[in-house]
């Protein structure tokens, strides 16, 4: 089922609901509880308040293709997997009666105009470092690690020559075989503790802290750091648009779900239409 279908509505249902009632179509607990499976959550309250939700709409947008007249026409995607039968019910319903317009080159252009930052190529960092490995749940190793670290670091500072020597002798991480040489990086190359550092370390010198990640402490050496540069909008321009039809769709989705939900019998679970926030 589409996606921005399912979240379409929130629903208030209570676990010791027997049933849900769609139009005097039943979707009975065992059904409702093998979808559960589907949806985690926190609370196995709120998975199941989401598996009804899920198959109540499911179940209301299946009655309304039926209704059209509507005949599936199943697809295979490019790993080799079908669409059933009624998964292709509900999107050539969507497709048919939900109808939005493509942004055009003002709506691209002014909402590039308006998030300039998010269009950016990302940071590249010139790095090398000497990890001090420990693991996480060891405290005496990462102690001693951290103090190892703080050691390696003032004699750095003394003798800034001695980097890659310390490396290999030290670093617990491959690179010290190369002078602990990490060369260029940039995002989602290393663990997100180690990129936010960087991101406030001075250029040029060892840094006089190490810095702590799950693999231990990091004595580093930030060589040089390339910024981003802005992305022309003729270069994203293509992007902004799927993105803009996308958010455009999705709400409308959420309206025509309504609109049934409006004018069905519904019970077992409630479909509040005005308190359900847009898709983002």
């Amino acid at each position: 089922m589409d996606v921005s279908a399912q979240a379409a509505l929130k629903p208030v249902v209570s676990v010791k609901t027997k049933s849900v009632v769609v139009n005097g179509i039943e979707i009975t607990r065992e059904a409702i509880g093998q979808e559960v499976q589907n949806h985690p959550a926190g609370k196995p309250s709120e998975a199941w308040v989401a598996a009804a939700r899920a198959l109540a709409i499911r179940e209301l947008l299946l009655q309304e293709a039926r209704k059209l007249d509507l005949r599936p026409a199943p697809i295979t995607d490019d790993e080799g997997r079908r669409e059933t039968d009624e998964e292709a019910l509900i999107r050539g319903l969507i497709a048919q009666e939900v109808v939005t317009p493509q942004a055009d080159e003002a709506a691209c252009c002014l909402y590039y105009k308006m998030n300039r930052q998010r269009f950016r190529s990302p940071d590249l960092y010139e790095v090398r470092h000497i990890l001090l490995g420990a693991p996480p749940n060891d405290v005496a190793a990462r102690s001693n690690a951290r103090q190892r670290a703080d050691i390696i670091i003032t004699a750095l500072l003394h003798d800034p020559s001695a980097f890659g020597e310390i490396a290999k002798a030290e670093s617990a991480c491959p690179s010290g075989k190369v002078g602990g040489s990490l060369g260029q990086i940039g995002p989602g190359q290393t663990v997100p503790e180690f990129e936010r550092a960087l991101k406030s370390m001075p250029v040029g010198g060892v840094a006089t802290a190490p810095v702590e990640t799950r693999y231990g402490f990091h004595v580093v050496w930030l060589d040089g750091r390339i910024g981003g540069r802005e992305m022309p909008f003729d270069l994203v321009r293509d992007r902004i648009a799927a993105w803009l039809d996308e958010k455009v769709r999705r709400v409308a989705i959420r309206q025509y779900i309504a609109i049934l939900a409006g004018r069905a019998e519904i019970t077992g679970v409630a479909l509040d239409a005005s308190a359900t926030p847009l898709v983002q």
